[in-house]
């Protein structure tokens, strides 16, 4: 079912490893054509566009692409009491989580009057994507949400796809998070056409732009991200999931199978690895992984994602070697189940989120740990982070320098400016003592 990777007989360097890491033929810039089509045909029709792209790719056309108030208040109302006391919980944790990730301002004193100040500014207004499709993400909201709030973003809009089953709107446990953050301006609208509306607005129905889109969604999505970077912020290109497992000869095999398993439930796309330096462990996860995906309600999908060539069962000849694999990888989720963890993770350059131990499942992450389940995939965790309180604040520096400190770096402004061919820079600074 899972296809296997012996590397043991291999000494690579960190470029060759790259290219033996198990990967999606998955492209996002095979989407960009779509997705900028969508993104315009939004931009030039407006609301219009979005109900059409509903009706064309949802299969409904809701009666209002707004989302009122009074059904974000139907949805708390209605929600299941056991479901609701599980947000208000990860709604706590992931809350206390973001308030430690939120920098202190510190001021450098360089010589006496001269003063640098470092502050962290929020953005004023924010796009958060909560994706649709196989599944329902009310954990979703929370996690854009709550960090947005943490960093002290002021006006916060979502947005997630028209549901046929709903008559349109939002679905109702997505709606219902939303409303217990305090959120009302929510829009029934998916995929690219979403993005392109965060980020240029849409005047007929009262959807100003935002600065920053957050959130995880397809590959259109994705792409979508891509396109408008630079007209806004974004936090990164979040695809199909992806679940990489280090563990050694004293894991639990039928644990690190259900870790496995449980990722690839998300989507037949969804990226399962295990590297191991045990043969042993290697066939027994295996046994495990093709007992569980036969069993397992979304086994289908499940079975797919296992046999595509995103996942693996990769065998190494050490450890170090498994690290140098990882990092290669660069998953969005790592798990280490291994003897000696607190060596291990000192070899882990890039994850989006590492979980250590065997009780600290990527499941746990994914809802109530009160880290942010929004993680970089396709790799892009080599050069990039979660999402974070830091991705809705901009730092800012602040230079406050009197009479004497100036004059003190005259001469050398000077002489910068000069050697630079910008003497103009240095007659700025000389002006302000021309007097004297």
């Amino acid at each position: 079912m899972i296809q296997s990777i012996d590397l043991r007989s291999r000494t690579l360097s960190r470029s060759e490893m790259a290219t033996v890491v198990p990967r999606s033929l998955t492209d996002v810039s095979s989407a960009t054509a779509a997705a900028t089509e969508l993104i315009d045909d939004v931009r030039h029709r407006g609301e219009d566009a979005l109900f059409d792209q509903a009706e064309r790719l949802d299969k409904v056309r809701p009666s209002s692409i707004r989302v009122s108030r009074e059904a974000i208040e139907a949805a708390v109302a209605g929600l299941d009491p056991d479901v609701r006391a599980a947000l208000v919980e990860a709604i706590a944790r992931v809350t206390q989580a973001s308030r430690g990730q939120v920098p202190a301002p510190t001021s450098t004193q360089l010589a006496p009057g001269a003063l640098v100040t470092q502050r962290w500014q929020p953005v004023a207004r924010v796009g958060l994507y909560v994706p649709g499709g196989k599944a329902v993400y009310p954990s979703s909201v929370v996690m854009n949400v709550v960090p947005a709030q943490v960093a002290g973003v002021t006006s916060i809009a979502l947005a997630s796809p028209a549901q046929k089953e709903f008559g349109g709107s939002v679905h109702p446990t997505v709606l219902a998070a939303a409303g217990l953050l305090g959120i009302d301006e929510v829009y029934a609208m998916g995929g690219a056409g979403a993005i392109g509306a965060f980020a240029w607005g849409v005047p007929s129905m009262g959807l100003e732009p935002v600065q920053v889109i957050t959130g995880p969604g397809n590959v259109f999505v994705a792409a979508a991200k891509r396109i408008v970077r630079g007209q806004v912020g974004i936090d990164s290109e979040a695809g199909p999931t992806e679940i990489l497992v280090i563990a050694d000869q004293s894991a639990d095999a039928r644990l690190v199978a259900a870790d496995l398993i449980s990722q690839a439930e998300h989507d037949e796309l969804a990226s399962a690895v295990l590297v191991t330096d045990s043969v042993e462990l290697a066939e027994a996860v295996r046994s495990e992984v093709e007992a569980l995906a036969l069993t397992t309600r979304h086994s289908s999908r499940v079975r797919e994602a296992l046999d595509g060539q995103q996942s693996a069962i990769v065998i190494v000849s050490d450890l170090q070697t498994a690290a140098d694999f990882s990092n290669a990888y660069g998953p969005e989720h790592l798990e280490l189940q291994v003897a000696d963890t607190d060596a291990l993770l000192a070899l882990i350059e890039s994850a989006g989120a590492i979980f250590v131990g065997s009780y600290s499942p990527v499941s746990l992450g994914d809802y109530l740990a009160g880290s942010n389940h929004v993680l970089p995939t396709g790799g892009q965790a080599r050069f990039s982070s979660g999402l974070g309180t830091y991705t809705f604040l901009r730092p800012q520096q602040v230079i406050t320098y009197d009479k004497a400190a100036l004059l003190e770096v005259h001469d050398r402004i000077v002489a910068l400016s000069v050697a630079e061919d910008l003497p103009a820079h240095g007659e700025a600074v000389s002006a302000r003592f021309a007097n004297d």
